[in-house]
């Protein structure tokens, strides 16, 4: 399988305080991986390093073969990686579609010349058929949920390789956090691969191949989901509360 993302001895830092040490992780061509961990494990700090939004950084990122270290987080979104914050940031007073108009960005194709995914509004709002009942609606007038999608709808609308999608389960009903899982899988189908925060282990387990567990910014633990799943010892070890 392709490398498309790789971190090798990646540190940050935010002002003096030491967050992550030494992390190492891939992301294959097609794959889904969970980067789990409790609450201040590292898990958004690792997936703001990658993206370039913190701003002391050391260590090797590459992105599609390409030295990304030392990118900014514009020029890493050009290439084609995507990023979901947890906390959403839609734009308030643009409409839905005007949030998606935002996040487009050209067609694009895999380093061997073949096409990649392509997403328009048609496709999303079959994926998110919530968001295609409320095209006019101001993203400050929609559900936590609700927001939760936009924000993944316009990511996709840059037809990104990658995406890096932090806890997409968090705070939502369980019936968003369903159609997130067959967002996922759907994603996954598609090609896209995706680096997924989460605390949740079901929810993890349903869409994940493999996983890394954080403790304290350091790689803990590394295995396929349900290496991950089996091992009651790591999961008291590191994920349990």
């Amino acid at each position: 399988m392709t490398v498309l993302l790789e971190a090798k001895g990646l540190n940050a830092w935010y002002g003096a305080a030491h967050i992550l040490f030494d992390v190492d992780l891939q992301v294959m061509r097609g794959e889904v991986v969970a980067l789990m961990g409790r609450n201040g494990a590292g898990k958004s700090t690792t997936l703001k390093a990658l993206m370039g939004l913190v701003a002391k950084r050391k260590g090797s990122i590459a992105f599609l073969g390409i030295d990304a270290s030392k990118a900014e987080p514009h020029d890493v979104a050009r290439r084609g990686l995507g990023y979901v914050p947890e906390d959403r940031r839609v734009f308030a007073d643009l409409t839905v579609l005007e949030n998606l108009e935002v996040g487009r960005q050209p067609p694009r194709l895999w380093p061997d010349g073949t096409a990649a995914p392509v997403w328009t509004q048609e496709k999303l709002f079959t994926l998110f058929p919530n968001l295609g009942e409320m095209t006019d609606r101001p993203g400050g007038r929609m559900s936590g949920g609700e927001q939760q999608m936009l924000t993944v709808a316009r990511t996709l609308m840059g037809n990104p390789y990658v995406v890096l999608l932090d806890e997409p389960s968090e705070g939502v009903a369980p019936v968003i956090v369903e159609q997130m899982a067959q967002m996922i899988l759907a994603l996954k189908a598609q090609g896209v691969s995706i680096l997924l925060c989460e605390q949740n282990m079901h929810f993890a387990a349903l869409v994940s191949d493999r996983a890394y567990v954080l403790e304290k910014g350091q790689i803990r633990y590394a295995a396929t989901m349900a290496e991950l799943a089996a091992n009651e010892d790591v999961r008291r070890a590191y994920l349990s509360v």
